[in-house]
């Protein structure tokens, strides 16, 4: 028995949609005939969900007391009764779900919000377009369907991909999000594609053409959008369905003729909500954009060639999370207008309703996250890649170093409000820091520029090294070699702040005393310090970081800092991305430091001690001239 279709099974009969349940429930009922259990000879994980499901369906239910499906009943009622304890499961699950949303409502997301029939089963779908990479404010939407599906309902989650515009969509978008979502901790239950049902979409589009609910239209686009405007109708509005049947059949076959058209949904042309004057539901995809040229025919990333027309979102959304089981559609607030067009679709062409919910987006300052935009400076060049750090992409701020429980517990207590806010990255950054600052191992660097050579007096001999803890407040971390020597390196900054016979603090080591200061001008050229192990390191005033120059093996390596793309809190309609890009947004500094820092792994976060958090992009012997490549992680707070 494939496991996928026992899930299927599951998922399937979450929803109160007759005809999708009574053919599962057929399946099942043959699959039964000789078999006591779903899989092997005893209890399984299979048995449980599909159990579960029927348990918890009204409309399963329904078919069983008819009494026709024998082998279902059989089955169900051996289950039941031989294993009394999965009922004590399917309770014990409702209370947990209870738990955890009383316990996201305590963290600061309002989850309270009066979900319909979640006691016939939860199916959710998060339904990204592959037409680039998963953004910050995709996470958020995916982690709040995540928590209803798996957290406060235990139901089911539905990856979808909306794949209707093969102009725009590519497998590398597709397979990046697949891995984003991986990378999040979300593991859906199913993953689809809108392209799964392009057949089914043509022939309800067929139907609604037939009944008077469509029509075929090769109005202008600019006075189709004008008319749209002005609520006037079309000029094809009238237009008589067999014709607009022929039609939409030559803009299947992609002939020249069907290439002038469009379908449009015969809604209310002159409604005072722009989403329901006709929408269109069938196009060629824009491939050509020149005056005067037809648009072409391109292939499509998982279908090829087999069509030269695709349905638009608006059309195949509802449509869809309707077949597919959804049984709540969350979605952000942008799509509000589009609401009463989503429940025309269902009710007109009789199909399952859906419950939906609207929920804010999320913004941050100097941030843009239109795909457009920010497919522009990956292919101008102004950042690397998709995952440039300085990029509000999920790979970008992962690989600045947030990490998954930061950002999962941000967007969570943000909640499904319908409050739109822009938020501050300083927020985000300061909920990072307190779930790495326990845990980062601390390591110390000194910039390689102007770096100044320091002699102790006092110091030892020969260099030597001991074990210190790499982190001081955990020990769990482990140890680290700290070297000593009678030679240090100490960073400019440090060294020009110093004044004659002041003490400091050498941290790890102790305290010490300015004896000598060697200037060239206003830059520090030599150091003589002498070693004062009896004082107090409370009462010093600079508390400083070295690394001895002999005894150890150091380590070079780039440290990268990282600014906002925006020299603007928030772009306008009218403003034009490129006038508000920043320059130098990414500076890099030279370093040395310790030997420990060697054998630390790629995707680590580290503490430079006084120098703030970094994420190790690239191990020792990776990076250029096998530098270590550390970039700096902000905390929201000012530096």
């Amino acid at each position: 028995m494939a496991r996928s279709k026992v899930s299927d099974w599951a998922l399937g009969l979450t929803t109160p949609d007759f005809k999708t349940v009574e053919a599962i429930l057929l399946e099942l009922e043959q699959y039964l005939t000789l078999r006591t259990y779903l899989e092997g000879y005893q209890l399984s994980s299979a048995d449980k969900d599909v159990w579960t499901a029927l348990r918890t369906n009204r409309v399963a239910n329904g078919f069983l007391r008819k009494g026709s499906l024998t082998n279902v009943a059989r089955w169900f009622s051996f289950i039941e009764t031989t294993h009394p304890e999965i009922q004590g499961e399917i309770k014990a699950a409702q209370a947990k779900g209870k738990e955890k949303r009383a316990a996201a409502s305590k963290a600061g997301g309002n989850y309270n919000i009066g979900l319909k029939n979640t006691e016939n089963g939860v199916v959710t779908r998060f339904p990204p377009e592959p037409s680039g990479y998963l953004h910050i404010g995709h996470a958020k939407a995916a982690f709040l369907n995540d928590y209803f599906a798996h957290e406060a309902f235990d139901g089911k989650l539905i990856v979808r991909f909306d794949d209707t515009n093969p102009v725009k969509e590519k497998q590398e978008f597709e397979d990046s999000i697949i891995e984003d979502l991986h990378l999040l901790g979300i593991k859906p239950d199913r993953v689809t594609y809108t392209s799964d049902y392009f057949q089914q979409l043509y022939e309800i589009c067929q139907r609604m053409i037939a009944d008077g609910n469509a029509y075929a239209d090769d109005t202008d686009p600019e006075i189709q959008t004008q008319d749209r405007r002005n609520r006037l109708p079309s000029k094809r509005r009238d237009r008589p369905s067999h014709e607009s049947l022929a039609i939409f059949q030559e803009m299947k076959d992609g002939t020249e003729f069907g290439k002038k058209h469009c379908i449009r949904a015969k809604i209310v042309f002159d409604s005072l909500n722009g989403a329901m004057r006709d929408p269109v539901i069938y196009r060629f995809p824009k491939f050509n954009k020149e005056e005067g040229k037809e648009p072409e025919p391109v292939p499509h990333h998982r279908t090829g060639w087999a069509w030269n027309i695709y349905p638009t979102y608006d059309f195949a959304c509802p449509v869809v999370d309707s077949i597919e089981g959804v049984t709540h559609a969350l979605r952000t607030t942008e799509y509000a207008d589009r609401n009463a067009q989503y429940q025309w679709f269902l009710e007109t062409l009789k199909l399952r309703p859906v419950q939906l919910w609207d929920f804010a987006r999320i913004n941050f300052i100097r941030t843009f996250l239109s795909k457009r935009k920010l497919t522009k400076v990956v292919d101008t060049g102004i950042v690397t890649s998709w995952d440039d750090p300085r990029m509000p992409t999920v790979r970008g701020i992962l690989r600045r170093g947030l990490t998954v429980s930061a950002l999962r517990e941000f967007m969570l207590k943000q909640g499904p409000s319908r409050n739109a806010v822009t938020m501050d990255w300083t927020i985000l950054w300061a909920t990072n820091k307190k779930a790495i600052d326990s845990v980062a191992p601390r390591h110390t660097a000194v910039e390689t520029s102007q770096l100044v050579v320091t002699v102790i007096q006092g110091g030892p001999i020969s260099p030597y090294s001991e074990e210190r803890s790499k982190h001081p407040k955990n020990a769990a971390i482990g140890t680290k070699l700290v070297t000593y020597a009678s030679t240090v390196l100490i960073d400019q900054a440090d060294a020009s702040s110093f004044a004659l016979n002041e003490e400091i603090t050498l941290m790890n080591w102790g305290n010490a005393i300015v004896r000598d200061i060697a200037r060239d001008g206003t830059t520090v050229t030599g150091l003589q310090l002498e070693l004062n192990l009896k004082g107090d390191f409370r009462k010093t005033e600079k508390k400083v970081t070295w690394l001895a120059k002999d005894g150890s093996s150091l380590v070079d390596a780039e440290l990268w800092d990282f600014d906002y793309l925006l020299t603007k809190d928030t772009l306008g309609k009218d403003d034009e991305l490129d006038n508000f890009l920043a320059t130098n947004t990414a500076t890099l500094t030279e370093a040395l430091c310790d030997a420990n820092l060697a054998t630390v792994g790629q995707n680590s976060i580290i503490q430079l001690e006084r120098k703030g958090y970094f994420r190790v992009d690239k191990a020792a012997g990776q990076g250029p001239h096998c530098k270590v490549v550390l970039f700096k992680i902000p905390t929201g707070a000012k530096e």
